[in-house]
């Protein structure tokens, strides 16, 4: 694609990372065909190859508008494109360039500026949130008629940790403190610490001492917050530094899309001397919880061959991979392979490729077209008769569980089931 840049922002690492971006797209249009807002709703500027071209008038000059914004804020930061192009480019660090320039030129509607400015200050605060869903669960149960209905679907029931494994290993991983998901669901780390327990991997979160670690900051990067989100990068790192210093093998996330936000630490912190060696060292040794446990395959398959057989109606299952596993990380196959080994028989789900429509903070900011995606998800889901869904990414596991009886879960926690059929006395 011929670029003409202003000159001024040529200049920038910024401007040449995206006159790069730029000149490697052919204009063929086969991004198009994964995009979910493009096959909702059928318009040139809802689909990458427009969102394209519209960043692209922006950067040689063209003043942006809110016609303009509307469009880079419909899109879902799915990353399907980027699977998709022939000519692999990279959309999504164009995108978070264009939106950044158009967030600074183009003044939101009040109540929209307010939502988002609400959404940043409380979602990444783990205690600040913890409280309110706390209140939110009790209204729930006591007084759910007091809840409006799109609300009342998003606030999960209250759950437990479960026992968590005392013992030390040699080897020791670092998990995320995080922010939403140990409140929402908090026996997905519980599950993932006593799985990897079973394998000899000792599980720590720094969430304790001078600096603790809280939100990966893709909460705020997606709001358009960037130094918000490199300043929660930059606390990760002092806080996850000296366990890596001590010996710590790496990082596992047990949510996805806080995976593929640090490991995109080494870029969002790219051009800060005290950190950037540090985040690309970070972001080097970050693995998903599916990769983890499947390099340890030969410890863990015998453990599973040890379980009592499913019962027929409970083996049925489907998988939703979700966008940061599948697009963003690009691990295909991983999570698939290990409910198979646990007894599993998973359901053929079309157009697999497709976001939910959960995308963080999306399905509050574009509701409407969030519902549309997840009513189609689900409809994918459960055409082959699961009798439950299962997820890597608590954000797609809540949305999904918000339009569904049927019950959505995370993979680890089936495996941490299936392996409790291995203790004395069963589960």
């Amino acid at each position: 694609m011929e670029t003409h840049l202003t000159d001024s922002f040529r200049a920038t690492s910024a401007g040449r990372e995206a006159e790069a971006i730029l000149r490697r797209c052919v204009h063929c249009g086969f991004c198009n065909a994964t995009c979910p807002t493009y096959q909702l709703l059928g318009d040139e500027l809802d689909g990458p190859r427009g969102r394209i071209y519209l960043i692209k008038q922006v950067l040689e000059g063209a003043p942006p508008t809110a016609k303009t914004q509307l469009h880079l804020d419909r899109c879902l930061s799915c990353r399907a494109c980027e699977t998709t192009c022939p000519s692999g480019v990279q959309y999504s660090r164009l995108l978070d360039i264009g939106r950044e320039i158009v967030e600074r030129e183009v003044p939101r509607q009040r109540a929209d500026a307010l939502k988002r400015r609400a959404l940043r200050n409380l979602l990444p605060r783990a205690r600040l949130f913890g409280g309110a869903l706390k209140l939110g669960q009790a209204v729930r149960h006591f007084v759910p008629g007091m809840l409006p209905a799109a609300l009342r679907t998003k606030i999960p029931p209250s759950t437990r940790t479960g026992p968590l494994p005392q013992g030390a290993h040699s080897r020791t991983l670092i998990t995320l403190a995080g922010c939403v998901q140990p409140s929402m669901y908090p026996n997905i780390d519980g599950a993932s610490r006593r799985v990897l327990d079973r394998l000899g991997i000792q599980v720590r979160a720094a969430d304790s001492g001078p600096v603790t670690a809280g939100c990966c900051g893709a909460l705020r990067f997606h709001l358009n917050d960037v130094d918000g989100a490199r300043n929660d990068a930059r606390r990760n790192i002092d806080a996850w530094w000296p366990l890596l210093e001590s010996g710590a093998e790496g990082l596992v996330m047990t949510a996805s899309g806080c995976g593929v936000q640090v490991r995109d630490y080494a870029h969002l912190l790219q051009s800060d001397p005290d950190y950037a060696l540090k985040a690309a060292r970070v972001a080097l040794l970050t693995r998903d919880l599916s990769e983890v446990i499947a390099a340890e395959s030969a410890r863990l398959l015998p453990l599973l061959a040890a379980c009592a057989p499913l019962p027929e109606a409970q083996r049925p299952l489907a998988f939703h991979s979700p966008c940061t596993l599948q697009h963003g990380q690009r691990v295909q196959g991983v999570v698939e392979s290990l409910l198979t080994a646990a007894g599993y028989a998973l359901t053929a789900v079309a157009d697999s490729h497709l976001c939910c429509g959960s995308a963080g903070t999306y399905s509050l900011l574009q509701p409407k077209i969030s519902r549309q995606l997840r009513d189609n998800k689900l409809a994918a889901l459960s055409s082959a008769g699961a009798t439950r869904i299962a997820s890597a990414n608590v954000g797609c596991i809540a949305h999904l569980q918000s339009g569904t009886a049927v019950p959505v879960r995370h993979w680890i926690e089936l495996i941490d089931a299936r392996l409790a059929d291995t203790l004395p006395g069963g589960a």
